[in-house]
Formats: C-alpha cells, sequence, structure tokens
C-alpha cells in the first residue's frame, strides 16, 4: 500500500510518501491546493492518505471551519480512506531536525513527513 501523509495549513500543505512495506516516509512536496494532492494521489497510486488533525496542546479537538471544508473537499474529490492523526508539534519537530536551508526539505513536507511517519510505526 501507498501512503501519503498531509500537513495542512491556511497557505501550503506539506505532503510526504510512504509505503507498507519499508514502512519509512519521506517529505514529498508542498503543494497549495485540493486539485495538487489529488494530482499526487493519482501519480503516485496512493491508498490511504493520513491527515494531521490539528489539535490545541490543551488537548481541545474543536476544529476549524477551514480545516473542516478541506477534510470535506478531500473527502468529495478522491476515494482513498483518510486517517487523521494527532499533529501537535509536529512543526516544531520538523525545525529540529538537522540540515540547512540548501539540504533540508521544506518544514512543512518534513511536518507531514513527521505525521506519516507516527501513523506507520504503529500500523
Amino acid at each position: 500500500m501507498r501512503y501519503l501523509g498531509i500537513d495542512w495549513g491556511g497557505v501550503r500543505i506539506g505532503l510526504a510518501l510512504g509505503d507498507s512495506e519499508a514502512k519509512l516516509a519521506t517529505p514529498f512536496n508542498v503543494v497549495s491546493s485540493v486539485d495538487d494532492i489529488e494530482r499526487v494521489v493519482k501519480k503516485e497510486n496512493i491508498s490511504v492518505i493520513v491527515l494531521g488533525k490539528p489539535i490545541k496542546m490543551s488537548g481541545d479537538e474543536k476544529l476549524s471551519n477551514k480545516f473542516n471544508k478541506f477534510i470535506n473537499l478531500l473527502k468529495k474529490r478522491l476515494s482513498v480512506p483518510i486517517k487523521l492523526v494527532d499533529e501537535r508539534l509536529s512543526s516544531k519537530a520538523a525545525d529540529a531536525l538537522a540540515g540547512d536551508r540548501k539540504t533540508k526539505a521544506p518544514q512543512d513536507a518534513i511536518a507531514a513527513m513527521l505525521i506519516l511517519q507516527s501513523y506507520l510505526d504503529v500500523t
């Protein structure tokens, strides 16, 4: 199975790829729309989407209207299952990984990788 990890943001959407055989997530790209995600899902033969769920540090799981619209649009446009994973601190962890601007993948793609890897680690 092929997985697509998503770190959603209002402006940028980080993507990561992984598969059930290697159980390893890698940063892929940063996109800006569901159209872009749809193209990746088709081109990469994605079986499951693992989407970071923005939960507040307090544990409050109330989702913003923008995030709910994003999920609903994904469900409407794509026929693959969508799994939600707690994404607290994924962006902070992405910043902490070694590398510099020339050698490091974009923060959003690294955050997507961390979200997807957390899912792969427990499946």
